[in-house]
């Protein structure tokens, strides 16, 4: 067994429309020691959304994925099927998942020390200007909303910190500060 301290792994979870994405695109390009576990899922790529916002995959593809034990969690959401691969992130690399809170609560039951950073839109009417921002329809942002609502209480009861998003550099240096800590408490 090697004495080698292993790397963080770091969940960034929350509703639809709080800036996960964005939020995770700045903290990594910033801090060279994190990588991001890149998600699959079933959904159809958003207009003008980056093509390694995920792994766009079939249900097919996805199932085989499964079948394969080849997912460390993932959850069917709104329809469609979201999923971690098992990660291997390189040596001396704090793992990165951005992932919805179904996903959270299955990675904080394999592994108890994750570290589980919960983001919150500033407001509702926020979150909804957001949703419609990136494109979805107005179904698709009623039905996420009503989800929000079931997800915040228990992303809040598992998180390990608890951010709002109002100001993206913000809350990147809050997290970074997190981070920087929760390095060095599991390293001393």
């Amino acid at each position: 067994m090697s004495a080698k301290p292993r790397g963080l792994v770091i969940v960034v979870s929350g509703p639809g429309g709080v800036g996960k994405s964005t939020i995770v695109d700045v903290l990594v390009k910033r801090d060279p020691k994190l990588w991001l576990s890149r998600s699959w899922t079933t959904r159809e790529q958003r207009v003008g959304e980056a093509p390694d916002a995920y792994k766009f995959v079939t249900r097919e593809q996805f199932e085989q994925h499964i079948a394969a034990d080849g997912f460390l969690e993932w959850t069917d959401f709104l329809g469609n099927l979201y999923g971690t691969p098992t990660p291997s992130a390189p040596d001396g690399k704090d793992i990165v998942l951005e992932i919805e809170v179904d996903g959270a609560q299955q990675v904080k039951k394999l592994n108890a020390d994750a570290l589980l950073l919960f983001i919150l839109p500033p407001s509702r009417q926020e979150q909804k200007s957001r949703l419609h921002g990136r494109g979805d329809p107005d179904q698709k942002v009623e039905k996420r909303l009503r989800k929000a609502e079931e997800e915040e209480p228990v992303g809040k009861a598992i998180a390990d910190y608890v951010l709002i998003n109002d100001d993206l550099a913000t809350t990147v240096d809050e997290m970074s500060r997190i981070i920087e800590f929760e390095r060095k408490g599991r390293h001393s």
